[in-house]
């Protein structure tokens, strides 16, 4: 039983990261209708902006963690405006301009930091243990972030006048066009918002995982199948999915080991997919 609950609060706080990490992506799907193959990349990077402040700088890690959420914002809003900009109505230029920019980010990190993985610890250690559970302090320090972040996203898209916007422009581009909303000022700023999502986690997380020049791959892979199965563009589902795959992954990984878990979560997957192939809240219609 005690593995049972410790398994459950595991598969919890892989379904905030991840969570975090989906709506990134399907902002930037929903309201741009962008394939963001960057996605990983921007992890990447707030990962190692995050190490570098702390392990270079010898800055706090809170200060830290600011920084990459404020570089990878910049970097996703010059990175909209300068080059998606141009091409935002053109799907697959989109695709292999975003995919281009994730190997351009990784062979930097590559150049720059070397292939091995730095020393990047969390700096909050110990264990909270209680009758059935137990769970580092590390992660429920992560955790309760991640809970506030995608708190934070949700008040933002559906309690002010700067979300509703941007959900219009995701419902019809053209009815708020006509409305006077301006998607030439809102595009980059909805970019900027998933791309910070993404420094988060990756500077959140990657203390506590691993950090390397390629560790946006996984990232990118799991935040894609995260947003096709509750829906591409759909935010309540990016989010119930996250956690379903999360609780999926902790309790498969448990009972059925790495591998056999891993499998256990892709039929899973393929099973929903074939079922609702527009996923779980997926509509026919792109939308927010």
């Amino acid at each position: 039983m005690d593995g049972f609950i410790a398994a459950g609060i595991i598969g919890i706080g892989l379904g905030t990261q991840y969570a975090l990490l989906a709506l990134g992506f399907t902002l930037i799907f929903g309201i741009l209708g962008v394939v963001n193959f960057a996605h990983g990349g921007f992890y990447l990077v707030g990962g190692y902006i995050a190490y570098a402040m702390v392990g270079m700088a010898g800055w706090p890690y809170p200060a830290a963690v600011l920084v990459a959420i404020l570089t990878t914002g910049a970097l996703g809003y010059v990175f909209e405006l300068l080059l998606v900009e141009r091409l935002v109505n053109d799907e697959l230029a989109t695709m292999m301009l975003t995919l281009g920019l994730y190997l351009m980010m990784s062979t930097t990190v590559l150049v720059v930091f070397g292939p091995e993985s730095p020393e990047f610890t969390f700096p909050v250690s110990g264990t909270l243990r209680g009758k059935g559970f137990y769970i580092p302090l590390a992660n429920l320090v992560v955790l309760s972030v991640c809970i506030l972040a995608i708190g934070a996203v949700y008040l933002l898209m559906y309690r002010t006048g700067f979300g509703r916007a941007l959900r219009a422009l995701a419902d019809d581009r053209i009815v708020a066009m006509a409305q006077g909303i301006r998607p030439r000022l809102l595009f980059p700023v909805a970019f900027a918002l998933a791309t910070a999502l993404a420094g988060l986690t990756g500077a959140l997380v990657t203390p506590i995982l691993t950090l390397s020049p390629h560790a946006g791959d996984a990232v990118l892979a799991t935040s894609f199948m995260v947003v096709i199965l509750g829906g591409l563009g759909s935010i309540v589902g990016a989010t119930v999915a996250a956690f379903i795959v999360g609780l999926v992954e902790a309790y498969s990984s448990v009972y059925l080991g790495g591998s056999k878990g891993a499998l256990a979560l892709f039929v899973l997957v393929l099973f929903i997919l074939v079922v609702r192939p527009s996923g779980l809240f997926g509509r026919e219609a792109r939308g927010a």
